[in-house]
Formats: structure tokens, sequence, C-alpha cells
């Protein structure tokens, strides 16, 4: 990539506003939009990418995490942002790892593989759990971070028959594969963070 990051911001906000609030009438726009792999890294999935990466080493290594008998628990500053940046770095490939299975899985409920597409598909469903990462910046509502990734299996949901081409009947099972295998993708990245960050912690 020649720009890892090419931010048009109000072009930015206006997709992201636009996905969240009406992913059916924005979805077909999307689909029309020329672009590249590298353009929608660098406009669009490396800056909000850095939302929860960003929001969660605020929220563990300088907020704390309250613990009652404990006190507040901190992450040490050098292993917060170690850990933030893996997260991010991990969070990066695995958008164009589950944008690859999509587009594998294309053949095998009738839809049109397209690896561009699919990519398109994947980066801006994951819109709302990154937005929603923000609430990482205080621990104690990091639950609340499901909402946004309930919300992005929606906006992937209306989106499949756009972008892949799905017929109706084959949408439901296509999507819940899709879903388990981005969910493990999550998992496994999830766990590879935790070893990094858990250790060490600072009591306050």
């Amino acid at each position: 990539m020649t720009n890892m990051i090419d931010v048009n911001a109000p072009a930015l906000q206006a997709r992201v506003t636009n996905i969240l609030k009406d992913p059916k009438r924005e979805w077909p726009i999307i689909a029309a939009e020329p672009t590249t792999t590298e353009t929608l890294y660098s406009s669009y999935i490396v800056p909000l990418a850095a939302i929860p990466a960003i929001a969660t080493f605020i929220g563990y290594s300088i907020v704390g995490l309250s613990l009652p008998f404990v006190g507040t628990v901190r992450v040490g500053m050098i292993r917060g942002l170690v850990s933030a940046f893996v997260s991010y770095v991990l969070s990066l490939v695995l958008v164009y790892v589950a944008a690859m299975i999509v587009d594998w899985l294309a053949p095998k409920f009738e839809s049109t593989p397209n690896r561009l597409q699919a990519l398109k598909l994947v980066a801006y469903s994951y819109t709302a759990a990154w937005v929603a990462g923000i609430v990482m910046v205080i621990p104690a509502l990091a639950i609340l971070g499901v909402l946004g990734g309930l919300y992005s299996i929606y906006v992937f949901y209306i989106g499949l028959p756009v972008m892949m081409k799905t017929p109706e009947s084959k949408v439901v099972p296509y999507m819940a594969v899709s879903a388990l295998a981005v969910i493990v993708l999550g998992f496994v990245v999830g766990a590879m963070t935790a070893v990094i960050h858990m250790p060490g912690s600072v009591y306050y």
C-alpha cells in the first residue's frame, strides 16, 4: 500500500452514518462504486478498525477496571500499547481473511464470487462493531460492544444478496456459515491478544 491512511473525513462520516442508518439504501450504492483493495483499506478499514484498539488501550491502561475487594486494575502502559498494536494489526488481517472466506463460499450458495465485492461486504458490515468499540474506554461497559456486533451481522445479512448476488433462499445459510467463520476468527484474534494483554496487570 502506497498510502496507509488516506482519509476523506466528510466522506468517511457520511458512509458510516448511511450504512448504520439505512443499509438497505446504502448497499446498492456501495456495490456500484469503483474502488480497490488499497483504497478501501486506506480510506475506511484502517481508520475505523483503530477505534476499538485505541479505546481498549485507554480503558485498560489509563482508566482501569474497578473490581470489588481488589481495587482498580490497569494493564501496564507498554503491555497495553503492544496489545493494542497487535490486536489492531490482526483485525486488519482478519477483515481480508474473512472476505476471502465469504468469496470462497459464494459458489456453494449459488452466489457470484468476487473478491473485491466480498471485501466491501465484510468491511462495511464491520462498521457497527468498530464504532461500538468506543465503549471500551470504560471497561465496565465492554459488554455493550456486543450490540455493535449483532448489528454488524444484520448489516451483513442485508448486504449479502446485493454484493454477492445471493438468491433469497440462500441468504440465511450463507450468512450463518460466514458469520460462524468470522466469529471463530475473532476468537482466535482475541485469544492471541489476551496472551499479551492480561499478565502484568497493575493494581491501584
